[in-house]
């Protein structure tokens, strides 16, 4: 279809997974529905989060043995959007309470969206976790607070953004195309911080290759799940 001359792009195929087929490129940039509970059950609790965190959710959910719970994602390309977040969260909630599903936790920060996404959990009813962006929950949100101004160049990397580092910033921000962006969205940085969610040599040879390529230090968080585990593990028995 086209409109004013440009072609529309498409929207995000939804689909269902179970946990092994997930890959970040599908999180990047498909809307999926996990396959929990395993036993075809309607959950108790659903889960509507970033496609980023998606690794990171299951991962508490399998630690803790949590039960009852579903997990559907957005994908994690909105972040360059993050305009686009708050009615595709809408839309996720008012088609999950159609399926009869009662307990809603919104597992996304505010991300950008300049309180629009307080707004529209308001007025759904719905909880969400809190803080400013996932490297605040994930780094805890006093701890990220207090280092506010001596990181005040800093850009973050959690596990997921290192490994998707050339999807989602170096091509998705068009660097790639045009190498004089680089300067551009990051001449006023001066380190990239990888707050590190597990322990992978791989991931933060990844990470430190990112800072490499724009002229950036590297430095390295272990920051484990963070306020991610405590926000999960109460909306299991909520």
């Amino acid at each position: 279809m086209r409109r004013g001359g440009r072609r529309e792009r498409a929207k995000p195929e939804v689909v269902s997974l179970p946990v092994a087929d997930l890959t970040d490129a599908t999180l990047s940039d498909t809307a999926i529905t996990v396959a929990l509970p395993a036993d075809g059950a309607v959950p108790s609790t659903l889960l509507i989060a970033c496609g980023a965190l998606a690794r990171e959710i299951l991962a508490i959910i399998e630690m803790n043995g949590l039960t009852g719970m579903a997990l559907e994602c957005l994908p994690a390309n909105l972040h360059n959007r993050p305009e686009r977040i708050p009615e595709a969260v809408r839309a996720k909630i008012r088609a999950a309470r159609k399926r009869g599903i009662g307990t809603i936790h919104v597992v996304y920060a505010d991300c950008g969206t300049g309180g629009l996404l307080d707004r529209v959990c308001e007025e759904e009813g719905v909880s969400r976790i809190a803080g400013p962006h996932c490297y605040a929950f994930f780094d805890g949100l006093d701890a990220f607070a207090a280092r506010g101004d001596d990181e005040i160049g800093a850009l973050f990397l959690t596990d997921f953004f290192a490994r998707q580092f050339d999807t989602l910033l170096w091509k998705g921000l068009g660097i790639d195309r045009h190498p004089e962006l680089r300067d551009m969205y990051f001449g006023n940085y001066d380190r990239v911080v990888h707050l590190a969610q597990t322990d992978d040599p791989a991931l933060d040879a990844r990470a430190r290759a990112a800072a490499d390529r724009l002229g950036l230090r590297y430095v390295r968080r272990k920051t484990g799940y963070g306020e991610l585990a405590d926000f999960v593990t109460r909306a299991a028995s909520s």
